[in-house]
């Protein structure tokens, strides 16, 4: 008997239920520095090393790790059977005064669990939690090219605003990073209140 293609009629109805099914496991939650930070740079590092979705060049340490997760507005955790199989976070854009409304958002995702939508699901969590602590605009950066990230994105409302040419030089040539922007308060004229704390997990 001839196997059916993954392109067969039951394939996307199927692909979805995996999803469903996935995510119904999952458990999104605010990190805990100390206890999350080994597992969050053990996600990142092959984003670091094995390609050029990042700038850094070496892996950041769990220590250096849990700084940055402290310096966060909202950092969460995707966790399933225990064990983190993704994270996202909102971070202060800029560290003049009158950016202090806007927040740089990433999501990062195991190798392992991606496309079975942990990525959207963190994001919209993070969103909501960002909204309700005073942030009104959200900022992305997006290596290009990366037809997964710019379509979670521009799936979630993002809107590309420019690209910086040729600004970053990695793996052996230049790279450029396209930036987007998504209003979490659209119509809403201001003035903003000022930040509050960070919102629970």
């Amino acid at each position: 008997m001839r196997p059916r293609s993954r392109h067969w009629p039951g394939a996307a109805a199927i692909a979805a239920a995996d999803r469903v099914s996935i995510l119904a496991l999952m458990i999104i939650r605010g990190a805990d520095p100390q206890r999350d930070a080994q597992a969050c740079a053990a996600i990142y590092t092959p984003y670091v090393s094995d390609s050029v979705a990042s700038f850094e060049a070496q892996p950041p340490s769990a220590a250096e790790m849990e700084r940055r997760m402290r310096a966060a507005h909202v950092w969460l955790v995707a966790e399933r059977d225990g064990v983190v199989v993704g994270y996202a976070y909102g971070s202060p854009h800029h560290e003049r005064a009158a950016y202090r409304w806007a927040a740089n958002v990433a999501v990062y995702i195991d190798a392992g669990h991606h496309r079975g939508g942990i990525g959207r699901a963190l994001y919209t969590r993070l969103f909501e939690q960002l909204r309700a602590i005073g942030i009104w605009t959200l900022c992305a950066g997006i290596t290009l090219p990366n037809d997964a990230s710019s379509g979670l994105n521009r799936a979630l409302g993002f809107v590309p605003v420019g690209t910086y040419r040729r600004i970053g030089w990695k793996a052996g040539a230049w790279r450029d990073v396209e930036w987007l922007q998504l209003d979490l308060r659209p119509g809403e004229p201001g003035p903003p209140d000022e930040l509050t704390a960070r919102a629970p997990g």
